[in-house]
């Protein structure tokens, strides 16, 4: 008889276990649905983050481009006629690679974050200063971003050696041709822009044209370099005429 007076107590004890049980396992399952959904969150801000980086930045970054660019091409046409003094105020000139298949890029003095997010390219004032085209001697030193903020070498990879390209000046067109490219080194590198650059082959002096980015896509880690040589100049006519590598 003890034993049929202590079934309900039992019973009783058993449906407590069940509704703790219950509640630890649904404090579970809200704990759970808390963390799906500030993962799915995190998710779709980082989604929008990688948009903004990788396309917007892009849009932005042209947009301004093209307003500068405008503004040089402005400049030169309501200049006096005639060769004048070096202006970099708003950029030197424009920068023609066929092979990347970009059109033309703005080239600006310096190459920090500030100048390179407009979505331009510049040229190098430390820790190697730049020789500009119409130097007797130097290296024409010029880095611009490959993903975001205008993307401006994207395609770098895409040039191969013999390919021309041009810098375009309100008085003339500077026609390059590549001979060298370094796909992978390290970003603390210094020489490759030296001005006989190392590891492009060049031993002597000569007026050369170098374009380094970042390696791989979408990282910083590395740099990739391309190196060309000047062919020849051509004096830019009333109309403007491109070059036959341009055509």
């Amino acid at each position: 008889m003890r034993h049929a007076r202590d079934a309900p107590e039992q019973r009783s004890g058993v449906r407590t276990s069940v509704a703790r049980t219950d509640r630890v396992r649904g404090r579970i399952a809200a704990t759970v649905s808390v963390i799906g959904e500030l993962l799915i969150t995190a998710g779709v801000i980082m989604a929008l983050f990688v948009v903004y980086s990788l396309w917007w930045t892009n849009v932005l970054a042209d947009r301004e481009a093209k307003k500068q660019g405008n503004q040089v091409r402005d400049h030169w046409a309501n200049a006096p006629s005639g060769p004048g003094a070096l202006d970099t105020k708003d950029g030197i000139g424009f920068l023609h690679v066929p092979a990347m298949k970009n059109g033309e890029v703005l080239v600006k003095p310096g190459t920090g974050g500030k100048v390179l997010n407009e979505g331009v390219a510049g040229f190098y004032r430390e820790p190697v200063k730049a020789a500009m085209p119409w130097d007797k001697r130097g290296n024409f030193t010029l880095a611009a971003h490959r993903d975001g903020h205008g993307a401006k070498f994207h395609n770098i990879d895409k040039i191969s050696t013999g390919d021309p390209v041009v810098f375009e000046t309100r008085d003339v067109w500077y026609v390059y041709k590549v001979f060298a490219e370094l796909k992978e080194t390290s970003r603390f590198n210094t020489d490759v822009i030296n001005p006989v650059p190392k590891e492009s082959g060049r031993t002597a002096p000569g007026r050369f044209l170098t374009l380094t980015t970042c390696t791989p896509v979408y990282t910083s880690d590395y740099r990739y370099i391309v190196w060309a040589e000047l062919q020849r100049t051509e004096k830019v006519d009333a109309k403007r005429t491109p070059p036959k590598e341009l055509r």
